[in-house]
Order: C-alpha cells, then structure tokens, then sequence
C-alpha cells in the first residue's frame, strides 16, 4: 500500500470583531469596496480556457428578521425572511413590513425590522500573485481567511482589515 504524502499545507484564520457590523449598507459597502479596489493586490488568472477577475464573490446570504408587536408592544411573533442578494435582502424586508395580512395572522397591530437580528455573509475569491487562491469570507461578526498557505496573505488581509473601523 501506498502512503499518502502530504502536498500541500493550507491554513485558516478569523478574526472576531469587536462589535457586529452595523448594518447591510455598511456591509455590502466593505465586500463591494474589495471586489471594487483589490486591496490584497490579487492578480487575473485562467484556468483552461475560462478566465477569472483577480477578487469575485463566489457565495452570499442575507437573513432579515421581522418583528410583530401586540398594542403593548411585546413582540408576539417574528418572521425571518433569507435573500440570495443584497438588493433581494432589501426587496424582501420591504415586502414583508408591507404585508398586513401577515401582520395580521400574527395577532400584531406593528411590526418592524429587528435589524440588529440580521445576518449577513459573503464569501470572496481571491487570486494571489503566487498562484495561491484562497477565500476572505466576511459575517457580520467575523472575517475568516480560508485555503491559504502563505503568511503574507494573512498579513495583507490583516493588514486592510485594521484599516477598516468596521473591522476592529
């Protein structure tokens, strides 16, 4: 029998943050604002004959959370509504709040979007100039580098990461 011989190392390393991010606009602002400005200095790449921009977002969700309040204002019910976009996240808190028959069956006379309920991720691809590809993903409580193995790819991440006030 054949050993199994190890070809590579690949590493993993989050950081939790301080506060959750505040909110979709600050978020969509961090992860558009890497796929946008490139600030790890990721490079273009082809494989095959497909080619590939140097930071793509490769996986997202986006969860909001719904409250109902009775006339003492006591949440009687929540509603979570999960969205594969930002712009779909939107559609659908405003669509939900819209929707007093739902209000209604809840036994509410309000509702309102519980904000600080919502979840948020998006996972990023990014290409290093040393032919790594390796993965940033953001939550909103956590930035996690995954599939890496070279050190200056957690230094350059890290570095921009506590440029971000968001990111602390």
């Amino acid at each position: 029998m054949g050993d199994f011989v190890e070809s590579s190392i690949t590493k993993t390393a989050a950081r939790k943050l301080t506060a959750p991010i505040a909110d979709i606009t600050a978020f969509n602002s961090i992860v558009a604002g890497v796929i946008a400005d490139n600030p790890w200095n990721c490079t273009a790449y082809q494989v095959g004959t497909e080619s590939y921009q140097p930071v793509t977002k490769s996986k997202e969700a986006y969860s909001a959370r719904i409250a109902y309040q009775n006339e003492d204002a006591k949440t009687v019910g929540t509603v979570s509504a999960k969205a594969p976009t930002v712009a779909g996240f939107n559609s659908a808190v405003t669509a939900v709040l819209a929707d007093t028959a739902l209000q209604t069956a809840m036994g509410a006379v309000a509702c309102s979007h519980a904000g600080d309920d919502d979840t948020f991720s998006a996972t990023l691809k990014c290409h290093d100039a040393n032919g790594e590809v390796y993965t940033v993903t953001f939550s909103r409580s956590q930035v996690t580098i995954g599939s890496y193995s070279d050190d200056a790819i957690k230094t350059a991440v890290e570095t921009w990461a506590d440029t971000v006030p968001a990111l602390a």
